[in-house]
């Protein structure tokens, strides 16, 4: 009789890094495999309600309280009142093991396999002792990945001066980088002290996984899975099975449209064209920034739907009222996927979080780049050079990072919704779109790299 599969997911507590793990659940499930995810009390209602349809099991975990530096009832990033407390709060989360270890033990049948993100490296401890396999998640793409790795490994920006110096990245001639595309501690090649420490350490422990899991797909970053998994990832190899967000299943139509879905359709009605505006929960926004993004928008005449929820728009002096024949602020939680689907949005202004991006690709809306943090650097040269698929705002100074101008933020919004370069995006990633709704249907790229990753895991029993 066959060992009955059993998968654990147990994701980071992040929107961002959640959502996909739950969208790979509803993936396990149609193939039959048992699946069950850790989380704790306040994350768990989301992931209950996503998965409400679902025969997926939820464990609640206590997160830890009384730790240094973290208020008590704060247990996702976005709620941290500074992500300068990021390493705080993901080392924090070591406590759970205890909890972890036990109830891994406990369930039936046997877990099969351990897919847990990559910010909870301790979980790889757990997995080996109890000979589960483990695949990590980081929610990054295999470019930023890969390249961040050669980085990492080779120091070429070792030899610049500045922070806006470009370098040659090695192995990829094409690809030429400055310090800031880079976040700390990978933009400093002699970087020291306890955010070094704690990314590296995870680096290292997560190496010893059996694999990683991209939500990407195979024909969007051909060049870099297969350099990751033949040069870097030995043992280690990158799983490209998205995008994961196609594996939600169709919207029950709600017995009256949220306003801004209301909105979007008069829109459509009259012929508007929209760019969506967004940034993610996470990014820290100044409001000398704020008054710029807003000055440029207006004076752009573009109409756009900006989501905004921790915003303080009060001292725009009567912005929204100046915009409103054209544009609508949203303070609430907004599905994203729905408002890219909607025919008359025809640009994304980005902080290109890497969920964003393949949302973007996936419903063949190009992209206006504003990265803010993490990898989202990297990402929008992938967007911009790479892909194709999306035009990049620039600071003031030129650089890739700092103040940018409302002329900067009118210019590229017309550019990118009216002008020729946008319109050589919007081309692209119609095409890319194309070929990442084939990837995950049978036969595609994906589904075969999950049917592949899924015989090598049951090898492993």
């Amino acid at each position: 009789m066959a060992t009955p599969r059993h998968f654990l997911l147990f994701p980071f507590m992040s929107k961002g890094h959640t959502i996909p793990l739950l969208n790979l659940a509803r993936l396990l499930l149609r193939r039959n495999i048992s699946v069950t995810i850790i989380t704790t009390p306040l994350n768990s209602p989301f992931i209950r309600q996503t998965l409400t349809d679902t025969k997926a099991t939820v464990i609640d975990l206590s997160f830890p309280q009384n730790v240094p530096q973290i208020p008590n009832g704060i247990e996702s990033t976005d709620k941290l009142p500074s992500m300068s407390l990021f390493v705080p709060f993901a080392t924090a989360t070591k406590l759970m093991q205890p909890d972890f270890d036990q109830t891994l033990q406990s369930l039936l049948p046997r877990v099969t396999c351990m897919v847990s993100d990559g910010f909870l490296g301790w979980t790889q401890s757990t997995a080996s002792r109890l000979g589960i396999p483990r695949l990590i998640f980081y929610g990054m793409n295999n470019y930023a990945t890969t390249i961040s790795t050669v980085i990492g490994r080779d120091r070429p920006h070792a030899k610049v001066d500045s922070y806006d110096e470009l370098f040659t990245v090695p192995c990829f001639p094409s690809i030429q980088l400055t310090k800031n595309d880079l976040e700390y501690p990978f933009n400093d090649p002699y970087a020291t002290g306890p955010q070094a420490e704690f990314i590296l350490d995870l680096i290292e422990t997560n190496m010893q996984s059996k694999g990683i899991l991209v939500n990407s797909f195979y024909e969007l970053e051909a060049k870099f899975i297969n350099y990751w998994n033949n040069e870097i990832g030995i043992g280690v190899k990158a799983w490209s099975v998205g995008p994961l967000c196609l594996a939600e299943p169709p919207k029950a139509q709600a017995t009256e449209k949220p306003s801004w879905a209301q909105w979007l359709d008069e829109c459509l009605t009259r012929g508007r064209s929209v760019m969506y505006v967004a940034f993610g929960s996470q990014a820290e926004i100044t409001l000398e920034q704020l008054q710029e993004i807003a000055n440029g928008l207006e004076r752009s005449n573009v109409s756009f739907l900006w989501v905004a929820r921790s915003m303080d728009f009060e001292v725009l002096d009567g912005f929204e009222e100046r915009v409103k024949d054209r544009g609508l602020i949203v303070r609430d939680w907004v599905d994203q996927v729905e408002i890219l689907r909607h025919e008359c949005v025809n640009g994304f202004m980005s902080h290109c979080g890497w969920n964003s991006v393949i949302e973007s690709i996936c419903e063949s809306v190009p992209i206006l780049a504003w990265p803010m943090m993490a990898e989202q650097h990297l990402n929008a040269k992938m967007v911009v050079e790479e892909l194709g698929v999306g035009l990049r705002v620039l600071a003031i100074n030129g650089s890739v990072r700092g103040f940018v101008s409302s002329e900067c933020i009118e210019s590229m919004v017309k550019e990118l919704m009216e002008g020729e370069k946008g319109k050589e995006v919007r081309k692209k990633v119609k095409e890319l779109g194309e070929l990442a709704r084939k990837a995950v249907v049978e036969g595609g790229s994906s589904w075969r790299t999950l049917d592949e990753l899924l015989e090598e895991v049951y090898t492993m029993l």
